[in-house]
């Protein structure tokens, strides 16, 4: 008993903690040294290639236009690829892409705390790194090269997907970033453009899956 104890303790440690590896679909993820705050664009896309699920806010057509905050998974490219633009694999089934499809326009935010590299701290403490792009949510052409890199970036990271049932129509979606509020200290938001997220000068934070 006390030989399997030792054996399990270690791996249900490893499952649940983040502050270095994490288990995505039974996959590990090595998280790489947070970047420094001061290279605001480096955190911003270390925010989105590292995490694989957020919130994402649409304009609700049954809540009279009342904002809709719906967890969805996402990824931004395969492993050591990733291109800053987040993917989902969404269902008219639910209400988050039923909205997308008559007001295309959302909210996407994402939090460094489930990676485990906040510590003790608070998750709404500034220096746990938040971001949040703003811009229109629209699907990918399923005839496209694009749709086939989609799919190869959400099914590497969320392998779960290629069993999801074939009649609730799932469809390939991409956010078109518009805006980026992104907090990684103290001092207010950090000012970046599309331009400058979506083609860094140097980003030498790359993950691993």
């Amino acid at each position: 008993m006390k030989v399997f104890l030792f054996c399990v303790i270690p791996f249900v440690l490893l499952f649940f903690s983040c502050s270095h590896v994490c288990v995505v679909q039974g996959r590990l993820l090595s998280i790489s040294t947070k970047p420094d705050p001061k290279d605001a664009v480096a955190t911003a896309r270390w925010l989105i290639s590292f995490n694989f699920w957020g919130v994402l806010s649409t304009i609700s057509t049954d809540l009279d236009g009342a904002p809709f905050g719906n967890v969805v998974s996402f990824s931004d490219g395969l492993p050591n690829q990733g291109i800053g633009i987040p993917y989902f694999y969404l269902t008219t089934l639910d209400p988050t892409a039923r909205h997308a499809l008559k007001d295309a326009r959302v909210s996407f935010t994402v939090s460094e705390y489930p990676l485990g590299t906040c510590g003790k701290i608070d998750p709404e403490n500034p220096t746990c790194s938040k971001i949040t792009l703003t811009g229109k949510l629209k699907l990918v052409d399923e005839k496209s090269e694009e749709a086939e890199f989609s799919r190869n970036a959400l099914f590497s990271k969320h392998s779960e997907m290629m069993d999801w049932p074939e009649d609730h129509d799932f469809q390939f979606f991409k956010l078109e970033i518009e805006k980026i509020f992104l907090i990684d200290w103290f001092g207010g938001p950090k000012p970046i453009t599309v331009e400058q997220y979506l083609h860094p000068k140097m980003n030498n934070h790359e993950f691993i899956l």
